[in-house]
C-alpha cells in the first residue's frame, strides 16, 4: 500500500501545483481526449481522484473479484458507459469555477487520501463498474488515472510531461506485470507509458516485442 499510496499523493500534489497557474485560455484548449477540453479533462481527474472517499463510506464487498490490470479491461468501456463518462466530465466541468479549480481538486485528492489513511490496506471495496477490489488495487487504478491523465494536460498545454517518478515506477510496473521491457524496445519509463496506453504509437519493429513481452494493455475508453 505505501508505495501507491506515496505515487497517489506525489502525483496529486504535483497536479495541483500546475492547477494554479493556468489561465481562462489554458483551461479551453482541446485535448487529446475529445470531445474534453482540459477544463473537462480536469474535471474528469478530479472526480477520479476523489473517488474513493464515497467508496470506503460504503459497505465493504466479502472478496475482490478484479486487480488494477482488469479494471482497465476493454469490455468495462461499453458505448453508454463512455458516453456517460465523457457526459460526467462535461457536466462536472461547469459546476466548478475556474477560480475554484486547484482547491477543489486538492480537497478531492486529500479526502480519498485521508479516507485511505483511516482503513486497512485488505479493505475491498465496490467500483463503477460494479466490481470488488481490494484498496490497494484500485489506488493503483487512480495514480494510473491521474498520471497518464497528466501526460494528456502536459500534452494539451504544450509542456513537458511533469510525471512523477513515484507514479512513473507504479504505473509502469502494473503495465509490466513487474516484469523488466525487453532491451529490444529500448524504452524509458515515460516512452513504455505513453506506448503502451496509446499516447505515441509503435514503430513498425515495437510489435513483436510488445507481443512477446506480455504486457497487459490498459483501456480507457474511446
Amino acid at each position: 500500500m505505501e508505495p501507491v499510496r506515496v505515487a497517489f499523493r506525489a502525483e496529486c500534489a504535483r497536479l495541483t501545483g500546475v492547477l494554479h497557474e493556468l489561465d481562462e485560455a489554458d483551461l479551453d484548449l482541446p485535448t487529446d481526449c475529445p470531445p474534453w477540453t482540459v477544463r473537462e479533462l480536469i474535471a474528469h481527474v478530479r472526480t477520479g481522484a476523489g473517488r474513493l472517499a464515497d467508496m470506503l463510506a460504503a459497505p465493504a464487498p466479502p472478496r475482490a473479484e478484479v486487480d488494477a490490470a482488469g479494471y482497465f479491461g476493454a469490455s468495462k468501456f461499453t458505448a453508454p458507459v463512455d458516453a456517460e463518462r465523457i457526459a460526467g466530465g462535461r457536466r462536472d466541468a461547469r459546476q466548478v469555477p475556474s477560480a475554484a479549480l486547484p482547491a477543489e481538486f486538492e480537497r478531492a485528492w486529500q479526502a480519498a487520501d485521508a479516507a485511505v489513511a483511516a482503513a486497512p490496506p485488505e479493505r475491498v471495496v465496490r467500483t463503477r463498474h460494479g466490481d470488488a477490489m481490494r484498496l490497494t488495487e484500485f489506488l493503483r487504478t487512480r495514480v494510473v488515472e491521474v498520471g497518464v491523465h497528466g501526460l494528456d494536460l502536459a500534452a494539451a498545454l504544450g509542456r513537458p510531461p511533469w510525471l512523477t517518478p513515484q507514479a512513473a515506477t507504479v504505473i509502469g510496473d502494473l503495465l509490466t506485470g513487474g516484469r523488466p521491457v525487453p532491451a529490444g524496445l529500448r524504452w524509458d519509463t515515460l516512452t513504455l507509458i505513453r506506448k503502451t496506453t496509446g499516447r505515441l504509437p509503435p514503430t513498425p519493429a515495437e510489435p513483436a516485442h510488445i507481443d512477446a513481452a506480455g504486457f497487459r494493455w490498459l483501456a480507457f475508453g474511446s
